[in-house]
């Protein structure tokens, strides 16, 4: 989607990182940048929710349905 936006919307960015050979470097950051916000963010919301390693101990089930509904927030 980031491509598509790029190559729409700012075309001569886009094709600066194209002729520069930077384009692939350049999504790998952008895409790692998204995974620790990511993953961040399922951690945040899981210590608000006092979702613990202690909860998966004791209760599987309830910890999986509250992951589950964590990682679908924050997707």
């Amino acid at each position: 989607r980031h491509k598509r936006y790029l190559k729409q919307n700012h075309k001569v960015f886009y094709n600066n990182l194209l002729t520069s050979g930077k384009l692939n470097s350049y999504f790998a950051d952008i895409e790692q940048q998204e995974e620790e916000m990511f993953f961040g963010l399922v951690k945040d919301l899981a210590d608000k929710e006092n979702v613990t390693e202690e909860l998966k101990a004791t209760d599987m089930m309830l910890w999986v349905q509250k992951m589950n509904s964590i990682r679908n927030r924050a997707t």
